[in-house]
């Protein structure tokens, strides 16, 4: 993976990624690295030739390149994610509406991808042990800030999920470490209609 954080806003690369699978297929080859259709279809119910599909149409837009070296069997198809983050700004698309469409769409599709990871936590609880029950956390909270405030408090989050993402990248398989899902939102809260 290369380390730069593409930021795209173009409607086409928001179309690619407001697709389910095409977002889980990312996903999973960010957080265990080159992969094949087939090694990827036992994560996802659908076929590897499907999933070959998907993943074609996350290289051509930019998100994934093909990874060669990752395989002993020239007749595999081994890709990798180009990057580890993608990250796009939502007032850059208000002027347009096809991005300014692809963007929503792409949003929502996340926010429901944040819940079943969430409801898949929430039902796995009692396969858990009690000290990553005890350690996880969830909460929210209204804030009343200016928007220079909240500028402030993204910047501090992004700091802290570099900070963190660079401890996390000091460790290995088997030292104790697990998977964890960090997501953090602030925005203003919409208007009650």
């Amino acid at each position: 993976m290369t380390d730069q954080t593409p930021h795209r806003t173009d409607a086409a690369a928001l179309r690619v990624l407001a697709h389910p699978t095409r977002v889980r297929l990312l996903a999973l080859l960010r957080e265990h690295g080159p992969q094949t259709a087939a090694h990827l279809a036992t994560h996802i119910d659908e076929a590897p030739g499907t999933l070959s599909y998907h993943l074609g149409k996350l290289a051509e837009a930019g998100f994934i390149e093909s990874a060669p070296e990752a395989g002993v069997d020239r007749r595999e198809n081994w890709w990798r994610a180009r990057h580890e983050l993608t990250s796009w700004s939502d007032s850059e698309v208000l002027g347009d509406p096809e991005r300014r469409s692809a963007s929503r769409d792409f949003q929502r599709l996340i926010g429901q991808f944040y819940a079943t990871q969430h409801a898949a936590y929430i039902d796995s609880l009692e396969l858990l042990e009690p000290e990553w029950i005890d350690a996880a956390t969830t909460g929210d909270r209204v804030l009343r800030l200016t928007a220079s405030e909240l500028g402030d408090l993204s910047a501090e989050l992004s700091e802290l999920f570099d900070r963190w993402g660079a401890r996390s990248a000091t460790h290995v398989s088997g030292d104790g470490s697990e998977a964890v899902i960090l997501v953090g939102q602030a925005y203003r809260k919409p208007a009650v209609t």
